[in-house]
């Protein structure tokens, strides 16, 4: 009986295929590129002389003897992480998987510096982020579909403070006022005003408040994409955190307003039940810095 030489990473590249939908989508999940996911299937397909799976043009399907392999190969895989984890806390290293919860702003904004100091200070922990809007971050939280989350407030949440993001006004760069160093809610009145709907609103309508002005909105938007797409066609302006400017191209900018109005970021878990360890960790290492 011949001896065939399967590895732990074809294995794994096999499984992101059909579980990610695609080669590319594999890739991104995997951290490599899409030829080394290709390349390891073959591998895998060569070393076991039967293939494993359909490359359709759409989404790639096991073949009959790829399904059958499935069982076992995510048992081999989880049972790989679980001698690395082992071994990892034999060397009081951390390792394994945590879940993270944050808004697109955060995501944006603080968070890839925390993933790239992760990686680096704990290269066997892996984190998984969920996006969502403020109401979610702080449900996901307390229910425990993640273990720690970047929580926003207009005073700083508990937890380690990680940011403070600025509301600034959103307007075309054709726009009249564009080019103003400051711009007083007030003078927005003359435009229809596009809401972003997923918790900027309290925030927003404080500015305002400050400012003496009344506010009134005239469409409401929950996904960003599309807010930004209707204020670069002209349907009017908004007011949204700094920490977007990332998403803005050549047609868009922002402009601060006269009256601050800032939210505060902090990185905090659960406080009805004991916090998880390696979301623990990666706190405390945020903390010290």
């Amino acid at each position: 009986m011949s001896v065939v030489n399967v590895g732990i990473t074809h294995l794994r590249a096999f499984l992101a295929v059909l579980d990610h939908g695609g080669f590319g989508s594999a890739a991104d999940e995997l951290g490599v590129s899409q030829s080394a996911v290709s390349h390891s299937v073959a591998t895998l397909e060569r070393a076991l002389g039967v293939p494993v799976l359909v490359r359709d043009p759409g989404r790639p399907r096991p073949t009959p003897f790829g399904e059958r392999i499935l069982a076992p190969a995510r048992q081999a895989v989880d049972a790989h992480a679980t001698v690395c984890e082992l071994a990892a806390a034999a060397r009081s290293e951390p390792a394994g998987t945590v879940r993270l919860a944050a808004t697109l702003s955060a995501c944006l904004g603080v968070v890839p510096e925390l993933l790239a100091g992760w990686k680096e200070a704990f290269p066997g922990v892996r984190v998984e982020v969920l996006e969502g809007e403020d109401d979610e971050v702080g449900k996901w939280l307390r229910d425990g579909v993640v273990e720690f989350a970047v929580l926003v407030g207009r005073q700083p949440p508990p937890g380690v403070p990680l940011a403070t993001d600025t509301f600034q006004a959103l307007l075309r760069r054709d726009h009249p006022l564009a080019g103003e160093p400051v711009i007083n809610p007030v003078d927005l009145a003359d435009d229809p005003f596009i809401l972003s709907t997923g918790g900027c609103q309290p925030y927003i309508e404080h500015a305002y408040r400050l400012a003496g002005a009344r506010f009134q909105w005239a469409h409401g938007v929950r996904d960003m994409g599309t807010l930004l797409a209707m204020v670069r066609g002209g349907v009017g302006v908004s007011v949204v955190p700094g920490l977007l400017a990332t998403l803005l191209d050549h047609q868009l900018t922002m402009v601060p307003l006269t009256h601050t109005v800032s939210r505060h970021l902090s990185l905090t878990g659960p406080s009805d039940r004991p916090r998880h360890p390696l979301a623990e960790r990666l706190t405390d290492w945020c903390r010290e810095r």
